[in-house]
């Protein structure tokens, strides 16, 4: 499969990854949000998604970037902004 070289399919790709990530770990997301432990308690399961992204995205794109960050941001915790914490 030929590496990711565009800015768009990048961001697509991270996406789904957090996407897939907030899907199969909403407990646990819920309760890390709540105990202000998310990036604890999801530190397996966002570092898989980080490799599995690192490794669709070509070394340039991925280095000069930062769409899997900004994708745990935009689709993991902003779709959870109803859960009670402290932090917000």
């Amino acid at each position: 499969m030929p590496l990711i070289e565009t800015p768009e399919q990048a961001i697509r790709l991270a996406r789904a990854i957090c996407s897939d990530v907030s899907l199969y770990n909403e407990e646990k997301i819920v309760r890390g949000i709540e105990q202000d432990t998310f990036f604890d308690a999801l530190r397996d399961e966002l570092e898989e998604g980080r490799e599995l992204y690192r490794s669709r995205v070509s070394p340039e794109l991925y280095a000069r970037t930062n769409f899997y960050d900004r994708a745990i941001v935009d689709v993991i915790l902003r779709s959870k902004r109803h859960v009670k914490s402290r932090i917000w």
